[in-house]
């Protein structure tokens, strides 16, 4: 499912000493995200502005444990579940156009890309701070 292991890609980054240009010093860093989720709406596409169009949905992750002092292996204990809602952005024109074409509500879905933190001024002239993933790539699971 991956195209590389993590590992490789680590060793990758920290194999290579740092690069100087002139004064500049350019170091080698990672924005990497990985998600396996459920598809919570039917993606949308937008485009503001005049600029290139981009594909939206949401993305369902689910973190499950026990609760209470018995052990994990004897089934004891409630088990608690946290869920989390993620913003996906596809740019990409021929992922963005797949996406907004067969990915639909309810979908597992695996997604790689980078986090993007923003800002934005809603419809009340209010500043608000949005954090997004943009999809690099995706698999449809089932």
């Amino acid at each position: 499912m991956l195209r590389r292991p993590a590992w490789q890609v680590f060793r990758q980054f920290v194999r290579h000493e740092s690069d100087t240009v002139g004064s500049l010093v350019l170091e080698r860093s990672m924005n990497r995200v990985q998600l396996l989720g459920r598809v919570g709406q039917d993606p949308i596409m937008r485009q503001v502005d005049g600029r290139n169009p981009v594909t939206i949905f949401s993305l369902a992750t689910n973190e499950m444990w026990r609760t209470g002092d018995s052990d994990a292996n004897q089934g004891g204990g409630d088990i608690s579940q946290k869920t989390t809602w993620h913003r996906i952005s596809v740019f990409r024109p021929g992922l963005r156009d797949v996406t907004y074409q067969y990915v639909k509500k309810g979908a597992r879905i695996y997604v790689e890309g980078k986090i993007d933190y923003g800002e934005y001024t809603d419809k009340n002239n209010v500043r608000r701070q949005a954090t997004t993933i943009i999809a690099a790539l995706h698999r449809v699971l089932g």
